[in-house]
């Protein structure tokens, strides 16, 4: 069953076994106000369990670009199209959330971003090859992202 993200009351329903639930919660509230801010769309997820296209395409991306396998299991997922731009969520047990950003045009923008929730801690599979930045988030607490840029054709 798809769940609309509610940004203004941020609700952990689909995200319980998380250990940083709230945290979690609050990131993936943080996207849907982004969503719906820069493009009034509501940002709506569904259980791992029936999202198997989008999280199979989006290991796809982190298996043939960097070889990245993530161990946590996914929760939820989500995938939409704004203004020529395919986007997919993944947010998994551990806190970390991954997005896809792939244009649709030949000659566009593509990438892969990475999202800690506030208290995990970096997933070894992402440690070793990525810089996080931190950002706050009146939403999620403090948040830390990388992210890489997606070199073939998906």
């Amino acid at each position: 069953m798809s769940y609309a993200v509610d940004f203004i009351t941020v609700s952990p329903i689909g995200l319980e076994s998380s250990p940083v639930v709230d945290a979690l919660a609050g990131l993936r509230a943080n996207e849907a106000r982004y969503f719906k801010n820069k493009y009034d769309h509501v940002f709506t997820v569904e259980p791992a369990s029936e999202a198997g296209e989008t999280i199979d395409w989006v290991h796809g991306i982190l298996k043939d670009e960097r070889d990245i396998v993530i161990a946590s299991p996914p929760l939820e997922a989500t995938e939409f199209e704004v203004e020529g731009i395919r986007m997919a969520y993944v947010f998994y047990q551990s806190g970390l959330s991954i997005n896809v950003m792939y244009t649709l045009d030949d000659e566009g923008k593509r990438a892969v971003g990475f999202k800690l929730s506030d208290g995990m801690e970096i997933p070894d599979e992402l440690a070793a090859r990525f810089k996080f930045a931190r950002q706050r988030s009146k939403l999620a607490g403090t948040i830390r992202g990388s992210y890489f840029t997606i070199k073939d054709v998906h």
